[in-house]
């Protein structure tokens, strides 16, 4: 069971580190104080004698030294018992306030600590508790305003004045509504916290799947297509057989080294302050030569053009271009069955990077699961505000084209 002083909209930022103790030992101290200090307010014990309104404040001393502890010792029990405490302050009240000879009445003033603590209370703990510690304040003041004589009994009943005990219910209601208040706002902001969190656990699996899926399905395809390659000339033509599983070979240990590289990278983000993406190392832009040259071995030759001047690139901005062109150049080697493809990154304009990626083949884009990575390049490319196109040409072949923005700060 925890407690917190009050909510953050209600309380400057060194007042929030206060513990809810200290806060009803000074409104204790307050309501002790205050006939004291304020002497012509209102009536400290009731009316003088005769029914003169006459106030006749005076604070017996003695009483409070006997009080004092009992409220300091709900003080320290309201995190802990929060019901006990308050039934403890309320006692001492009764006690000080000599609320106790029915004839008196329970002024508001004399309600700082049981107020303070039910509010704390109210915003802190459970609804149950709450309403046991408002239902054990209200019971407490609506019998001493019915059994009090000096009051008329049924007064309450017919509503033909308000007094100070009536003011004292009000001050109790009032002070549980504001914690109330208080535990809803902190109900609301950990349930937009928890929503976040889950949003953001989300969103890092999601980029986890485009990064997994980016890196394996170019290598399978090379491997895939290698494979064919070698088992159609396996007979006439050992040697090419034998350079096609070398390819085979070499893919696959490029695909596993990237692999144990991210998996690695994401065991030790368990255990350290840094993200995963900062362990990582992603490649980019300065990695297409190495991408077609093993996609020109496996047998599609890419033709790669460079406009403009090659100039450093923001890390999210060159990972996402690099994916592009991978994944574009992975579904030309598995869907398109086409001997060639075209790779061309414009950086002639400097407040974006365009990149398109055209084939003459059968239009890779309606074949059966070629989908899912152009949907993950599309949500790539979303993200980074940019632009994102995939389609069949009109003269046959496939075209991906897209442009994403460079921020003002990064040229």
């Amino acid at each position: 069971m925890s407690a917190t002083p009050l909510s953050p909209p209600l309380l400057p930022p060194r007042l929030r580190r206060v513990p809810p103790a200290a806060w009803t030992a000074l409104a204790w101290c307050v309501s002790l104080l205050y006939p004291s200090l304020v002497p012509g307010d209102r009536p400290a014990h009731g009316t003088a004698p005769g029914g003169d309104h006459t106030p006749t404040v005076h604070q017996d001393w003695a009483v409070a030294a006997v009080t004092t502890p009992v409220a300091f010792l709900a003080a320290a029990l309201l995190r802990r018992r929060p019901r006990t405490a308050v039934a403890l302050l309320l006692a001492a009240t009764v006690a000080q306030s000599k609320a106790w000879r029915w004839e008196l009445e329970l002024p508001p003033t004399a309600l700082f600590a049981v107020a303070t603590a039910l509010c704390l209370v109210t915003a802190a703990e459970p609804r149950r508790t709450s309403r046991a510690a408002l239902t054990m304040v209200l019971g407490v003041l609506t019998l001493h305003l019915i059994l009090s004589p000096a009051l008329g009994g049924g007064l309450l009943l017919t509503g033909t004045r308000i007094g100070a005990n009536d003011a004292g219910v009000l001050v109790a209601v009032i002070a549980w509504l504001v914690g109330r208040s208080v535990h809803q706002s902190r109900e609301h902001a950990e349930a937009l916290s928890a929503r976040a969190a889950t949003e953001a656990v989300t969103a890092e699996r999601l980029r986890i799947a485009r990064e997994m899926h980016d890196t394996v399905a170019h290598s399978i395809g090379i491997v895939a297509l290698q494979a064919g390659a070698a088992r159609r000339v396996i007979d006439t033509r050992p040697d090419r057989a034998r350079e096609a599983l070398g390819e085979i070979e070499t893919a696959g240990r490029e695909t596993l080294a990237g692999l144990r590289r991210m998996l690695g990278a994401l065991r030790r983000a368990d255990d350290s302050a840094e993200p995963a993406a900062a362990l990582l190392r992603p490649p980019g832009l300065a990695d297409l030569d190495g991408l077609t040259a093993a996609t020109t071995a496996a047998g599609v030759r890419v033709d790669l053009r460079w406009h403009g001047e090659r100039r450093p690139l923001p890390p999210e901005i060159d990972l996402a271009a690099f994916r592009i062109v991978q994944e574009s150049v992975a579904n030309v080697v598995r869907h398109a069955a086409a001997p060639s493809c075209r790779v061309t990154v414009d950086h002639r304009h400097p407040a974006e990077i365009a990149i398109e990626v055209t084939d003459r083949g059968r239009g890779h884009g309606t074949a059966p699961g070629a989908g899912y990575g152009l949907a993950g390049l599309r949500e790539r490319v979303a993200l980074l505000h940019g632009e994102f196109d995939a389609a069949p040409r009109p003269g046959g072949g496939f075209r991906v084209a897209a442009r994403l923005p460079i921020a003002q700060e990064a040229r």
